[in-house]
């Protein structure tokens, strides 16, 4: 069993970089020394990392709702250079905006047995907290850290905090 883990959501080229697809503006920037720390932290601890990594297929029906971004294999599907993983740390592509859908998620959770998961990146309100509520549904101890998320929407943002505060049981701080 590990003591805790690392989920590091969708710090892509699109939403992080300016000449992003589906930019998710200057907090999205601003949350990428303290994303930088978090990971330091926990590679230190020898703690679980995970990447979720948004893949999607050029006619994703996703791209109904939002333009088209993070096709797989593009730059703008890759994490950031500033946050590049490591070798050994898991690299999740997705599809979805949870982490859980159609992935080995579960799985490595469940073989590492982490005592609580923290969760950091973009967005608040799409696929950080779809991802939070897959841990609480799977009854992990879970821990949102504030400066270490963000969103393209403030308002959505902050409703993101509270829900995954007060519903799912997260620490948020």
């Amino acid at each position: 069993m590990v003591r805790s883990a690392l989920i590091v959501v969708d710090m892509l080229n699109d939403f992080i970089d300016e000449k992003g697809a589906l930019y998710c503006g200057k907090g999205a920037r601003e949350i990428i020394p303290f994303v930088r720390l978090r990971l330091e932290a926990h590679r230190r601890a020898g703690s679980l990392v995970v990447y979720l990594q948004d893949a999607h297929a050029k006619d994703d029906r996703e791209f109904e709702k939002f333009p088209p971004h993070c096709i797989a294999g593009t730059w703008g599907s890759r994490i950031i250079d500033d946050l590049a993983p490591r070798k050994g740390e898991a690299v999740l592509p997705k599809t979805r905006y949870s982490g859980f859908y159609g992935t080995d998620l579960e799985k490595i959770l469940a073989a590492a047995d982490p005592e609580e998961v923290e969760v950091v990146g973009v967005c608040t309100s799409i696929c950080v907290m779809d991802t939070v509520g897959g841990l609480a549904n799977r009854d992990y101890r879970t821990r949102v850290p504030r400066d270490g998320v963000a969103d393209f929407d403030a308002d959505a943002h902050s409703h993101a905090l509270q829900r995954m505060q007060r519903l799912y049981g997260a620490i948020v701080q």
